[in-house]
């Protein structure tokens, strides 16, 4: 994917009914850990996409999108195969996906199956008040702690992704009482929100903050995996509903990975 086929992609893409793509497309085209593919018609016009995410021995593929002129041609197994290519070539042992109804069939034909599902959650906007004084704006000098926690939580190395999305204007910590950051939350320029906490109550406080910056009258998501069983529960307590669920599929290595301490995504091409 080049620059160039930004506009008429992401016209495309928007015409498709899959939202609004472009910032996701220039960030996806300048970052060095992303593998953006497109297949081009005979005018060089981009049709079709795919983007592989590399984050350390795990490798993110999203964003397999055909025109719909374009579709049961065989294209979108050909880039889905492209960018599995780039990820056994930079050493990903384990590929992780989240499929749609339409795409699972093909996935499972690559050799993917269901490793388990986000389950999707909705809630209202809080009024302003005081929430829990742990969570506090972020500080360039949480960046280890955080990758830390990710990375015990993901079994993914995405320290390239809370460097290039942290800021004390985008995310929020969660610390103890030694100064310690125990849980964190990433927003992403289009709207995702990676939130890492081991603890429910941490989870609960920052998704409470979360909702008091977005105020009444506006939703907040968050994105919880089916393993997770106590944290979906207290959510519902909380107000949380859950919107919809996709499954999670995965191909090669077992991963060392803490489900229950995955609150949301950057999106389902990154994790």
């Amino acid at each position: 994917m080049r620059p160039t086929d930004l506009d008429g992609l992401s016209a495309a893409i928007l015409a498709d009914d899959w939202g609004d793509r472009r910032s996701w497309l220039e960030f996806v085209t300048g970052h060095p850990a992303c593998r953006a593919m497109v297949a081009v018609d005979g005018d060089d016009r981009a049709f079709a996409t795919a983007v592989v995410t590399l984050n350390g021995p795990v490798g993110w593929i999203g964003t397999v999108w055909v025109a719909p002129a374009g579709r049961r041609s065989g294209v979108g197994r050909a880039l889905t195969a492209a960018v599995i290519a780039e990820a056994d070539a930079a050493g990903c042992r384990t590929l992780v996906l989240v499929a749609t109804d339409a795409g699972r069939p093909l996935y499972e034909g690559l050799g993917f199956a269901v490793q388990t599902w986000y389950v999707t959650l909705e809630a209202e906007g809080l009024p302003p008040g005081r929430g829990d004084p742990r969570v506090r704006s972020f500080q360039p000098s949480d960046l280890p702690a955080m990758a830390a926690l990710d990375a015990a939580a993901t079994g993914e190395d995405r320290r390239h992704l809370l460097s290039a999305f942290a800021s004390p204007a985008s995310s929020r910590v969660l610390e103890d009482q030694d100064g310690g950051v125990t849980g964190f939350v990433v927003r992403a320029p289009w709207g995702g929100g990676a939130t890492i906490a081991p603890s429910v109550p941490d989870a609960r406080a920052i998704l409470a903050a979360r909702r008091r910056v977005a105020g009444p009258g506006r939703r907040v998501r968050a994105g919880v995996l089916l393993d997770n069983e106590a944290g979906l529960a207290r959510l519902h307590d909380d107000g949380w509903h859950e919107a919809w669920r996709a499954p999670r599929l995965a191909r090669g290595a077992d991963l060392a990975w803490q489900p229950d301490a995955i609150w949301g995504q950057f999106n389902h091409a990154l994790g």
